[in-house]
């Protein structure tokens, strides 16, 4: 599946059992989920089933698999991109791939309003984290007017919680 598609996805009852009991635990194995299935919801289906769904889910794009690191191994800031106008159209390709792609970012997004870049990125320090942003200026700063950062620490919950899952069932109507 392209990152830019949309997952085109049926969620069955067991689907959503599934991501919710892999939220709650990334480490439970095909056949410890086909057991929690059978005893918690009373659904029997095979190891092989559970995994197979897990596969096609994962292959349409339902859910990411990513590493994300403790907390404690870096410092986590938002970065948000407000654009110079004058020089927008010849750099903003180049900037927001920069972004995109570089090694720190760990989630990047767009927002509405002031129509700015935002990105969540990861420093093993704050001198690198410095380092970062006077070298994204030295090579993009005729794109950006500004680079506000604000520095993301005590993270009180860094999880999907398990229950998100079960709006999946539910009508938007």
């Amino acid at each position: 599946m392209n990152a830019d598609e949309s997952p085109d996805w049926e969620f069955k009852e067991r689907d959503v059992l599934i991501l919710r009991e892999l939220a709650d635990d990334p480490e439970l194995s095909s056949r410890d989920l086909a057991d929690i299935l059978e005893a918690d919801h009373d659904i029997s289906v095979s190891h092989v089933t559970v995994s197979e769904s897990i596969r096609k889910m994962r292959q349409e794009g339902v859910f990411r698999d990513t590493i994300v690191p403790n907390e404690e191994y870096f410092n986590f800031a938002l970065f948000e991109f407000k654009f110079n106008p004058e020089h927008f159209e010849d750099g903003w390709r180049e900037a927001m791939t920069a972004i995109r792609d570089d090694r720190h970012t760990m989630f990047y997004f767009l927002s509405d309003g002031e129509y700015q870049w935002k990105s969540v990125m990861m420093f093993p320090s704050r001198k690198a984290e410095s380092r970062w942003i006077h070298e994204f200026y030295k090579d993009h700063g005729h794109v950006v007017q500004n680079i506000r950062n604000s520095v993301i620490h005590n993270v009180l919950k860094f999880q999907t919680d398990p229950e998100i899952f079960t709006e999946l069932e539910q009508d938007d109507a």
